[in-house]
């Protein structure tokens, strides 16, 4: 019970944060997926978000000072819960700027998208409300301009794109 609650906390204080709703859509996932229950493009809002299974990772990234805890939904159980196709996702900012990210990088270990950095939710200045971001201290390979460019801040949509 009090796990349930503190998600809820948790839930609320990003959303207070952020200047979200409950139910304000902060994600969008379009293409190759299964249709959401109400048949239409998945509008994810955080509430949505944090009812998947959550994941941590602290690391340090070029963007930041010191080492960051991140939390939020893993790359592959996001792709698995909107039934997405493998190939590549095309991930675009609140700014228009997009990114392909390989569905290969959506593995246990891998990218996140974080909502919560050191345990606060991150606004729009601080790279929010949502960010892909890599486990850059646990991988080597991960530190490198590949991964870097993929490690898209101020996320909004993700289209998902089959492989032929």
């Amino acid at each position: 019970m009090f796990s349930l609650l503190k998600h809820v906390f948790a839930a609320l204080v990003c959303l207070s944060a952020t200047g979200l709703s409950a139910s304000e859509t902060i994600l969008t996932v379009t293409g190759d997926v299964q249709p959401a229950p109400d048949g239409a493009q998945w509008d994810l809002s955080l509430a949505d978000l944090r009812a998947l299974p959550e994941t941590q990772f602290e690391t340090h990234t070029i963007w930041t000072e010191g080492s960051s805890r991140f939390s939020g939904v893993a790359l592959g159980d996001l792709l698995d819960h909107v039934g997405g196709a493998r190939g590549t996702l095309r991930a675009t900012a609140l700014n228009e700027y997009s990114v392909t990210i390989p569905t290969t990088d959506a593995v246990h270990g891998g990218a996140m998208i974080a909502y919560l950095r050191d345990e606060s939710p991150m606004s729009v200045r601080s790279k929010g409300p949502l960010w892909i971001v890599y486990p850059f201290d646990e991988m080597p390979a991960y530190q490198s301009e590949i991964y870097y460019s993929r490690s898209i801040w101020q996320l909004r949509e993700l289209h998902v794109v089959a492989e032929n």
